[in-house]
């Protein structure tokens, strides 16, 4: 273990001088890429000499990375409340063992004030989290359905199946064209009425639509947070993967990674919005908004991109949108897991009416 540690607390000013001097992509493994960073910066909650993220590094060399950034709570006053998401918490496996990784941790909810929101966890901190002063504010399973067997799932649980991956590709995809054969034909049929008017920002009458479903949020929404929620330059496209010259530690590239946000109207009238990440095989829902009458026919909208970006599952933390999918469609199997969301002992926050959705902390 080296003895020549540095950490470093990054604000959004230093994050965005790193930007234009390649300061933090460098080496195999960066903590989060570029578009991301400047997806970030580009956010006006976030003042100059705010916190997005402490740095530990051993021969310069990345050796720990806490991701975090602030946002405002909702309130019934025009008072704005600053808090932190703590998006992860990672420490090299060579300096797991040590406490190091527990003190760049406390430096950054030390430098937040203590005014911390996470959204979920990993199981293996699970124990460290129970030691802190830390309170319970969401417990939601989050739902992954399966519409093929998922080789690389598969493989990823029962290592020596990787030997048969050349035979557990082709069984999976026959799966999953036997299933879209289901249900296809339902979709098509059901949505028949239905126009997708695709955007790649809010309009006045989409923010209208959208602003009511959110004014209860635990974060507060406006126009402008939304559109820099889903604007697509914080994904970075990668045709040849093996080329590029580092790994990320936070989701944004991939040879196959694309945001999609839709108004689903009929007969001239909105009546859902749909914002979905397509990562590979993963359909991961960021906002599903729906009239109440028109729920299960938005649900059918839903599966209409679903089937027509041919990815193999869906990724949600909406337990009433899963129960409606698998209810309607054809599927495999539906994993679910149970989430806690989490805030400091010292956040400012009203703790019994906290109420933490999918689309909160959505940053993926």
């Amino acid at each position: 273990m080296s003895n020549n540690i540095e950490v470093i607390a990054i604000t959004k000013k230093m994050l965005r001088e790193g930007i234009d001097k390649n300061t933090y992509w460098h080496g195999d493994l960066t903590p989060l890429p570029k578009s991301k960073a400047l997806w970030l910066v580009s956010n006006s909650r976030i003042e100059d000499d705010d916190y997005c993220g402490v740095i530990g590094y051993a021969d310069h060399k990345m050796i720990s990375f806490v991701f975090m950034f602030p946002d405002w709570l909702n309130s019934a006053t025009d008072t704005k409340t600053k808090v932190y998401w703590m998006i992860s918490w990672w420490v090299d496996k060579a300096y797991k063992d040590t406490v190091l990784g527990t003190y760049i941790y406390n430096e950054a909810v030390n430098y937040t004030g203590k005014q911390i929101l996470i959204k979920s966890y990993a199981e293996n901190v699970t124990t460290f989290y129970e030691k802190q002063p830390f309170t319970i504010i969401a417990s939601r399973l989050r739902h992954t359905i399966f519409f093929s067997l998922d080789a690389s799932m598969l493989i990823g649980r029962f290592k020596f199946l990787k030997l048969f991956k050349f035979i557990l590709d082709r069984v999976d995809a026959t799966a999953a064209a036997i299933i879209r054969l289901f249900n296809r034909p339902k979709a098509r049929k059901r949505t028949k009425a239905l126009i997708y008017d695709y955007c790649t920002q809010l309009d006045d009458a989409t923010w209208e639509f959208i602003a009511p479903f959110c004014k209860n949020d635990l974060i507060y929404k406006t126009k402008e947070y939304i559109n820099w929620q889903i604007d697509g330059r914080q994904y970075t496209q990668t045709p040849i993967p093996t080329k590029h010259p580092y790994k990320s530690l936070q989701t944004g590239t991939s040879n196959n990674i694309h945001i999609h946000n839709l108004k689903i109207i009929k007969e001239n009238e909105i009546i859902g919005f749909l914002s979905y990440v397509v990562n590979y095989n993963e359909f991961n829902v960021k906002y599903f908004l729906a009239k109440e009458e028109e729920y299960d026919l938005c649900i059918d909208a839903l599966m209409d991109n679903f089937i027509q970006k041919r990815t193999k599952f869906i990724f949600t933390d909406d337990t009433r949108l899963s129960d409606a999918i698998t209810k309607r469609y054809k599927t495999i199997f539906t994993h679910r897991v149970t989430k806690k969301g989490l805030a400091h002992d010292e956040t400012t926050l009203d703790f019994e009416n906290a109420n933490m959705l999918n689309r909160d902390g959505h940053f993926y």
